[in-house]
């Protein structure tokens, strides 16, 4: 009696065990993007949590596309998808577009053209026309783009992200990171002239030189959109 008790506990704690070491060994579902422009010369990194329905991250394109020619040898721009679906019903499909475009080496392509026409999508009931439009527009192959568009794996991904906006108490959006730090008010970054102020100055504490003007185009940068 007492062997056979003995036995089954074996049994329990070997099943058990392995149950616990195959939980353990579960990987990631998916891992988060790495979009990034520029060179990246000096080590600064510029993050951007966006939505691309959200009025603010449209408002904030302009401004950072003058940024990225400014910096583009100089810093890395990353943009980090973070759709707030809540109040943006088309959000995620804008996401799933980018990374669907993003897999044919087209991802700021598509950021681009999002952003510029964000006032014809943002209510359509029919974005994924809209958007195989866009895709179709830059040459990307379709049926491989419908592909993407429509898979699991795309939405994982755009999770992952999400997941790593949350872990950093990202609430809104744009939310910007100037080399790990947040940057808590964007009125104070709302042009140009203001968000050089602050780049310049993460550029000098990393280098301790100045930040100089771009006078020859990087050869990523000449190879991808603004």
């Amino acid at each position: 009696m007492k062997k056979a008790i003995i036995i089954i506990l074996l049994s329990v704690m070997i099943i058990g065990g392995g149950a616990l070491l195959k939980k353990d060994n579960k990987q990631p579902i998916a891992s988060p993007t790495n979009n990034t422009f520029g060179a990246g010369k000096s080590g600064v990194v510029l993050k951007e949590y966006a939505d691309f329905q959200c009025p603010g991250c449209g408002g904030f394109y302009p401004i950072l596309k003058e940024v990225k020619e400014k910096y583009k040898d100089q810093i890395t721009f990353q943009f980090v998808n973070f759709p707030l679906t809540q109040i943006h019903q088309n959000a995620m499909a804008a996401h799933r577009a980018a990374l669907a475009a993003s897999n044919q080496g087209k991802f700021w392509e598509m950021h681009n053209i999002l952003y510029e026409n964000q006032n014809t999508w943002k209510d359509s009931i029919n974005t994924s026309r809209d958007f195989e439009a866009y895709a179709t527009q830059l040459g990307l192959d379709i049926p491989k783009y419908k592909i993407d568009f429509a898979s699991s794996a795309t939405s994982n991904t755009i999770q992952a992200d999400i997941q790593t906006g949350q872990a950093l108490k990202v609430t809104g959006t744009p939310t910007f990171f100037l080399d790990g730090k947040q940057l808590e008010d964007n009125n104070a970054i709302a042009s140009l002239e203001k968000f050089s102020v602050v780049i310049d100055a993460a550029i000098a504490a990393k280098t301790g030189q100045p930040a100089t003007a771009n006078t020859n185009p990087s050869t990523e940068s000449a190879t991808k959109p603004l």
